[in-house]
């Protein structure tokens, strides 16, 4: 991870306290402001949306852990100076009987709590992905403790959000009469709601009961990715798997790394949810996101001109900052390198050679005996929100192709084709080639070009710099060149 200093940009600046039907959480971020990191996550587990479920009410034990923990909340914020928070209380809350009791509570603690609307919430939870997947369309379904929100996004942003009770401490209940009625009973609400998707959408997943069950279908499929944000599923796959979830035993499910006992016990609640789901709506594929409804919160506070930054490069260019490489320095080797590619090369890959470039460069910043895990390290395992899987294999094979070689693990090409692959190879040999001859600095940069003359791969040198071609230099240029079927030449 980033090695902080005195003007990194990871700083804790801003803090969101969800209020929710199962846990109460804080979280507190920094880094950029287009592609926040989290700085700080703890929950409590306080069920407040059981008693609910069960008589309407807050529960006594439930409100009084949920109390400890914001007192708790409040006190690490003032010993760390945030000021800038946002209280927010979800669908237990909004539906019990004392939930305007509870808050005047959360008041006497000197929070200041913001009692959201089902739609609201909704809302909240859609612009966090459209926040994390930049053009996203089709429809976003959040499922929390006490509730189901559902919304559709697309271009000009969201509309026809609605909540259900359909939250995970819900639904033992509602499956109490069989799988017939429970399908029924989902039927009816979405009926009641006048909600409908079309046939072949994308359907985004939010929630930690919906990213469990990505992390058991990753586990079955082998999936080389362990964060489940942007996994993608067909929705007869994951139909498939939510069904035979759906009829195991909790006490008979295997462990799954990064999954709590307590969500691994409601995976067969869930699945069954999601099996309904999937046949009521029709998706094409699921999406999961890890953004929602409070980055959502953030997301609204963005300025225009911060929303139209792709996360990708500023989360990149923030990561690799701490290293040392200046956004700035990455953006003339990505220039220097832009000649580097394959014939037939796909268009609009531009963002995303820009964050191999920064990648590639910051590793050269390593300990040499801590380089050979990076490639899957950051590519395969930080989370890049605005990155596919595709995308995500791209920047392992060029941050590889950058160390000088050309083998590439078999399981990247579960993620990305051979000629993505070749691609993003291009991409590191091309930096490597950039940071042997000229150090990265300016002078050697702007004094030398890299470009394609008939079936040559030239490295154009102007004379006041030509000492810096070396063995290495040429040898680097020689593999570029044969990995672009051209011959190489230095002038």
């Amino acid at each position: 991870m980033p090695r902080i200093t005195r003007a990194s940009a990871y700083v804790p600046s801003r803090a969101i306290i969800d209020i929710g039907s199962n846990t109460v959480r804080l979280v507190i971020y920094g880094g950029p402001a287009r592609a926040p990191d989290v700085l700080h996550n703890e929950k409590v587990t306080a069920r407040l949306g059981k008693g609910v479920a069960e008589n309407g009410k807050l529960g006594g034990r439930a409100s009084a852990a949920a109390l400890a923990s914001l007192a708790r909340y409040r006190t690490l914020l003032d010993l760390k100076g945030i000021v800038d928070v946002d209280v927010v209380a979800t669908a237990a809350v909004r539906d019990a009987v004392n939930g305007a009791e509870f808050l005047e509570k959360i008041r006497a603690l000197g929070l200041i709590p913001r009692l959201l609307s089902g739609e609201e919430e909704a809302i909240a939870s859609a612009h966090g992905v459209i926040g994390a997947f930049p053009g996203a369309t089709g429809l976003v379904g959040d499922l929390g403790g006490g509730s189901l929100e559902l919304v559709d996004v697309d271009a000009g942003g969201c509309r026809h959000g609605t909540s259900l009770p359909l939250g995970t401490l819900r639904l033992p209940a509602l499956r109490a009469g069989g799988e017939r009625a429970f399908g029924q009973a989902i039927a009816r609400m979405l009926k009641r709601a006048d909600w409908q998707a079309a046939p072949g959408s994308t359907l985004y997943l939010v929630g930690g009961s919906l990213r469990a069950f990505a992390r058991h279908a990753m586990t079955v499929s082998d999936w080389p990715i362990d964060d489940p944000h942007g996994f993608e599923m067909a929705a007869p796959q994951a139909q498939a798997i939510a069904k035979a979830l759906a009829r195991r035993k909790p006490e008979l499910l295997a462990p799954v790394a990064g999954l709590s006992s307590s969500r691994l016990a409601a995976l067969p609640n869930t699945a069954a949810l999601l099996f309904v789901l999937i046949r009521a709506l029709q998706p094409g594929r699921l999406v999961f996101s890890s953004w929602g409804l409070r980055e959502g919160l953030l997301w609204d506070r963005m300025p225009p001109g911060v929303r139209t930054q792709d996360p990708l490069v500023a989360g990149a260019a923030a990561f690799t900052a701490e290293y040392g490489i200046p956004a700035a320095t990455a953006a003339m080797v990505s220039g220097w390198t832009a000649a580097a590619r394959l014939p037939g090369a796909a268009a609009g890959t531009e963002h995303l050679r820009l964050t191999a470039t920064m990648l590639c460069l910051a590793t050269a910043m390593v300990e040499p005996n801590l380089r050979g895990d990076l490639a899957r390290e950051w590519a395969l395992r930080k989370r890049w929100i605005g990155a596919s899987p595709a995308e995500r294999a791209m920047l392992a094979a060029a941050m590889i192709a950058h160390t000088g070689r050309a083998d590439l693990p078999a399981d990247l090409a579960a993620l990305a084709s051979p000629e993505q692959l070749r691609e993003a190879q291009s991409w590191g040999f091309a930096t490597r080639l950039c940071r042997r001859f000229s150090g990265n600095t300016a002078a050697g940069i702007s004094g030398s070009a890299l470009r394609v003359e008939e079936g040559l791969l030239v490295l154009a040198v102007q004379p006041q710099i030509a000492v810096l071609v070396n063995d290495g230099v040429e040898r680097d240029l020689k593999v570029l060149a044969a990995h672009l079927g051209l011959k190489s030449a230095v002038r």
